[in-house]
C-alpha cells in the first residue's frame, strides 16, 4: 500500500527522487524567437513572415525612435535630431540610417534605426537601452522622445514581466496558504498540502520546460503563469477533497492508515473524474489555429496531470506521516458525530429541499440578469492595447499614428513574384479606400510591396480594406502574393479566434458531457449539470465585461479571453457538481434523491465552498501580471468560480435534483434500503457514522 505503515516512507522517498531530478535536470524554458509562431497556424501573415526573411530587411527589427513637441519642432530640436541620427547609425545593421522623416504638421520626427533580428533578447535590450539614452542626451527642453517599432515592444514586452512570475508564484503560494489556515484552523496542517502542490507546480514547469526543447512547444510568461495557476488551483481543490474524506474516515478508524485508505477510495472518483475532464477539455485546444491556445492546452495538460498525481500518490503518504495531531485544534476523534450534518449548508440543504421551485426561479432569474451582460461585448485588442501599463512603446505608437497617415507606421506588406510586382502594385492601388503603394525591395525571386491604409488600424474598415486586397492580389496569375504586416496578422487572429471557438466550444461541451455519462450513468443528471455550468459561464461573461467597461476602463475583450474563460469554467466549474453529485449517488441508496442531496450538501458544502473560494482566489491573482489578457481571464473566470459554487452547485443544482427527484437518474435506479427516502418532510439527517454503523 503506497500510504501503509511502510509504503508511505517508499513513496515519500521515490517522490523526492523524481521531483529533486526533474528540478536538477528540467532546465528553463526555450522561447521562440521565430515572429511567424506567435501567429495562427496556417495564417497568410505568417507566410508573409517567413518570405520576408529571404530578404535583406526581413533579417531586421527596426527601432523606431520618435521625436515630438506640443505645437511644432523647433529648429533647434531639428538639429539635434539631424545629429542623432548621425550618431545612432553606429548601433544600426550596416551602420547606416535613413534620414530623419517629419509628420506634415511638423510636431513630429521618425527615425528608424534597423537592428539584426537576430540578436538574443539580452543583447536587444542592450541594444534599445543605448538608443534611448543616446536619443535623450541632448535633447532640447520641451521635447520628447520614445523608441517603438518592433524592437521596442518586444523589449517593454520583456520587461514588464521580469519578476511578474516569481510575484505571480509568491502571491498564489501566499493566498493559498492564507485559505487553507483560515479553513483548517489549524498551525501546521496547511503546510502539508501547499508543500505538495508547490512542489508539483514546480515539477510542472520542469517538464514543460524540458518539452520546449525536445517537442518544439512554444510557452511565453502569460502560458507559464496561467499553467501555474492551474497547478495551484486544481491541485489544491483535490487536495482539500481528499484531506476532507481522510478527516471523516479518521471518525470511522483509529488506523490512520485505513482511514487514509478509505479516504483515497472514496475521493479518487471524483478527483479522476474532475481531473479528466480539465485534462480532455485542455487537450481540445491541440487543434486550435491560435498558438496561445495550443500552448496553454498542452502545458495545462501537463500541470493538471502533475498535480492529479500528487494529490493522490504523495499527499495521502505525507499526510499519515502525522497523527491525528496534525489536525490540532480540531482533531476529529473516534466515534464523533460529524458536526457537517447539522452545520450551515445542512440547514441550506434543507430549506432548498423545501422551496425548490422558488429557489430554482431565483437562481435562473440571477443569473439571467448578469448574462444581459454580454449584450454588447466587443472583442478584439490592439497591440498598443495589451498592457495595463503605459510602456514606452506604446506611447511612441500613439504618437506616430497621430502624426501620420493611418497605417505610416506599420503597413500592410504584399509579397509576390518579382515578374508580377507592376501588376501587384496596380491591383493593389486599385481597391477602395485610395491606398498609398510603393514598391520597396526586390530579389530575383521576390518582391515586397508595401500598402498604407487609409483607415484606422484595428478599424472594420481596415480589415474590409486588407479582404479587398488579398483577393485583389489572389487574382493575379502567376503572382503568387500573399499579404501580411501587423494589420493583416490582427485580421488572421481575429478569423482564428473565430473559428477556434465554433470548433472547441462544441468539443469541450462533448467532453464534460462524456465524463459525466461515464460517471453519473444518467443522461439527465449529465445534461442538467452541462446546462448549469454554461449558465454560470454566460452569467460571468455578462457580469465580467460590465467590470471591464464600467469600472476596469477596457476597450473590449482579448481575442482569446471568452474561448479559454469557457474552457476553465466549464471544465472546473463542473469539478463541483461531480464532488456534490457523486456524494449524492453515495447517499442515495440509503436516503433517496431527495434527501440525499441535501445529506451530500451538507458534508461537501464546506470542502466545496473553501475549494472555490481558493480556487477563484488563485485565477484573481492573475492580475499581477500585466497583461490586460490575463486580467480579464482572472475576473471572469474568479468570479465565474464563485458564482458556481455559492449560487449553482449550492442553491440551483440541488433545487432541481430535488424537483427531478429520481429522474435525475435517468435512465438508472438508485437501489433505496426501505421507507420513504424521498419524503421532504423530514430535514434532520443522521450523522453519517452513525447511518454506517446502525
Amino acid at each position: 500500500m503506497l500510504w501503509g505503515p511502510r509504503g508511505k516512507w517508499v513513496t515519500i522517498a521515490v517522490a523526492m527522487v523524481i521531483s529533486g531530478l526533474a528540478l536538477a535536470f528540467g532546465g528553463a524554458s526555450k522561447v521562440s524567437t521565430d515572429p511567424a509562431a506567435a501567429l495562427p497556424k496556417g495564417a497568410e501573415s505568417a507566410t508573409v513572415v517567413r518570405l520576408q526573411q529571404r530578404l535583406p530587411s526581413g533579417q531586421l527589427l527596426p527601432a523606431l525612435v520618435v521625436y515630438s513637441r506640443s505645437g511644432s519642432l523647433t529648429d533647434q530640436d531639428k538639429a539635434a535630431i539631424r545629429s542623432d541620427a548621425t550618431l545612432l547609425a553606429g548601433l544600426a545593421v550596416g551602420r547606416r540610417v535613413p534620414p530623419p522623416v517629419f509628420s506634415p504638421q511638423g510636431d513630429v520626427a521618425l527615425v528608424s534605426v534597423p537592428l539584426a533580428g537576430s540578436l538574443s533578447n539580452a543583447d536587444l535590450t542592450e541594444a534599445v537601452r543605448e538608443i534611448r539614452a543616446e536619443a535623450r542626451q541632448g535633447l532640447p527642453a520641451g521635447a520628447r522622445v520614445e523608441v517603438t517599432g518592433g524592437a521596442g515592444f518586444k523589449v517593454d514586452l520583456s520587461a514588464v514581466f521580469d519578476g511578474a512570475n516569481i510575484t505571480l508564484l509568491a502571491v498564489t503560494a501566499g493566498v493559498v496558504a492564507l485559505l487553507l489556515l483560515l479553513t483548517y484552523r489549524s498551525p501546521w496542517l496547511w503546510l502539508v498540502p501547499l508543500s505538495v502542490i508547490g512542489v508539483a507546480d514546480q515539477v510542472a514547469a520542469k517538464i514543460v520546460a524540458l518539452l520546449t526543447r525536445t517537442t518544439g512547444l512554444t510557452v511565453d510568461d502569460s502560458t507559464l503563469g496561467i499553467t501555474s495557476v492551474l497547478v495551484f488551483g486544481a491541485g489544491t481543490n483535490y487536495a482539500l477533497l481528499l484531506i476532507a474524506r481522510y478527516r471523516e474516515q479518521l471518525r470511522l478508524h483509529g488506523d490512520r492508515h485505513v482511514a487514509m485508505t478509505g479516504a483515497v477510495r472514496s475521493a479518487a472518483p471524483a478527483i479522476l473524474a474532475s481531473s479528466a475532464t480539465v485534462t480532455l477539455a485542455l487537450g481540445t485546444l491541440v487543434f486550435a489555429l491560435s498558438p496561445f491556445n495550443r500552448s496553454i492546452g498542452m502545458a495545462g495538460v501537463i500541470g493538471i496531470i502533475t498535480a492529479v498525481a500528487y494529490a493522490l500518490i504523495v499527499l495521502p503518504a505525507a499526510m499519515v506521516l502525522f497523527g491525528r495531531g496534525l489536525f490540532w485544534p480540531f482533531a476529529p476523534k473516534l466515534g464523533q458525530a460529524d458536526p457537517a450534518h447539522t452545520g450551515l449548508w445542512s440547514r441550506v440543504g434543507g430549506a432548498v429541499s423545501r422551496r425548490p421551485v422558488v429557489m430554482t426561479a431565483v437562481s435562473v432569474v440571477v443569473l439571467a440578469v448578469l448574462a444581459l451582460g454580454i449584450v454588447g461585448v466587443r472583442s478584439g485588442l490592439s497591440q498598443s492595447e495589451q498592457f495595463r501599463g503605459r510602456v514606452e512603446a506604446i506611447a511612441g505608437q500613439e504618437t506616430l499614428s497621430r502624426a501620420f497617415p493611418a497605417g505610416s507606421a506599420q503597413p500592410v506588406i504584399v509579397i509576390s513574384r518579382t515578374s508580377a510586382a507592376e501588376q501587384v502594385r496596380a491591383a493593389a492601388s486599385g481597391i477602395p479606400g485610395n491606398p498609398r503603394v510603393t514598391t520597396g525591395e526586390r530579389t530575383a525571386e521576390d518582391t515586397r510591396t508595401e500598402v498604407v491604409l487609409r483607415a484606422e488600424p484595428g478599424s472594420q474598415e481596415s480589415f474590409e480594406a486588407i479582404r479587398a486586397l488579398r483577393e485583389a492580389v489572389h487574382a493575379i496569375p502567376g503572382a503568387s502574393a500573399v499579404v501580411g504586416g501587423p494589420e493583416a496578422g490582427d485580421l488572421d487572429e481575429r478569423d482564428a479566434a473565430v473559428r477556434d471557438q465554433k470548433l472547441i466550444i462544441p468539443m469541450v461541451l462533448a467532453v464534460v458531457l462524456l465524463v459525466l455519462l461515464l460517471l453519473l450513468r444518467s443522461i439527465v443528471a449529465a445534461v442538467t449539470l452541462v446546462l448549469t455550468v454554461v449558465a454560470s459561464f454566460a452569467a460571468s461573461l455578462g457580469a465580467g465585461w460590465f467590470a471591464f467597461t464600467h469600472f476596469f476602463g477596457f476597450p473590449a475583450l482579448d481575442l482569446g479571453v471568452p474561448l479559454l474563460s469557457f474552457l476553465f469554467l466549464v471544465a472546473l466549474g463542473v469539478d463541483y457538481n461531480i464532488f456534490l453529485t457523486t456524494r449524492a449517488r453515495e447517499e442515495t441508496p440509503a436516503l433517496g434523491t431527495r434527501r440525499g442531496i441535501v445529506a451530500a450538501l451538507a458534508v461537501t458544502g464546506g470542502v466545496i465552498t473553501s475549494a472555490g473560494v481558493l480556487l477563484a482566489a488563485v485565477f484573481a491573482v492573475l492580475g499581477v501580471l500585466p497583461l490586460i489578457t490575463l486580467t480579464q481571464i482572472g475576473v471572469i473566470v474568479g468570479f465565474g468560480v464563485l458564482l458556481d459554487t455559492l449560487l449553482v452547485r449550492s442553491v440551483l443544482v440541488p433545487s432541481l435534483v430535488t424537483l427531478l427527484g429520481d429522474r435525475f437518474w435517468w435512465p438508472g435506479t438508485p437501489r433505496r434500503s426501505g421507507g420513504d427516502p424521498d419524503d421532504t418532510r423530514h430535514a434532520d439527517l443522521a450523522p453519517a457514522g452513525e447511518r454506517r454503523s446502525s
